[in-house]
């Protein structure tokens, strides 16, 4: 919705607001993805999620590289499901 109005309507508080909004939806997405199991409890016991998303998160810390953080979270996911 916000993408549709003019950019010239908003002043540049308005903007610098505007510019946080990824940040705080992203977490929100994310995180019940990682830390909740198919039936909404919380897990933290032997959740393979939590150690992909931390290697994720320092791939992605010292790549600065958006690919290179999914992939990493991905693969790591997926070694631990199916090899360990």
């Amino acid at each position: 919705m916000i993408a549709v109005l003019k950019k010239e309507m908003f002043n540049d508080r308005i903007r610098e607001i505007l510019s946080y909004v990824p940040s705080a939806i992203f977490p929100a997405i994310i995180f019940p993805a990682v830390f909740l199991n198919n039936s909404g409890d919380f897990q933290l016991d032997n959740n393979p999620k939590i150690t992909a998303a931390i290697i994720a998160m320092f791939v992605g810390i010292i790549s600065k590289n958006i690919i290179a953080t999914i992939f990493s979270g991905l693969a790591s996911y997926w070694f631990i499901i199916f090899i360990i």
